[in-house]
């Protein structure tokens, strides 16, 4: 039997990023002068029409000094994330 993990929560995703990014006080443009992405990839991510990749992510986290971790942790909002036990 095989059994699915639960579906990654991409809106908390997103709303991590925009909160983040309003937090500074950054304009898309500025995201995108330190991140090295375009600011149309920007609004894009977060008005959830894509999703990144994850060198887009990464680039992200090093312009927001945040762990790359504590970013996708919110895929698992509403559900547990996975714990080394499940190996």
């Amino acid at each position: 039997m095989t059994i699915f993990p639960p579906d990654p929560d991409f809106e908390a995703l997103r709303l991590e990023l925009a909160r983040l990014r309003a937090a500074r006080g950054w304009s898309y443009d500025e995201l995108a002068a330190r991140s090295g992405l375009a600011r149309r990839t920007l609004i894009e991510i977060e008005q959830g029409r894509t999703i990144g990749t994850l060198k887009t992510w990464h680039a992200l986290a090093h312009a927001l000094s945040t762990p790359l971790d504590e970013f996708f942790s919110t895929l698992c909002t509403g559900h547990e994330p996975p714990s080394k036990a499940d190996d």
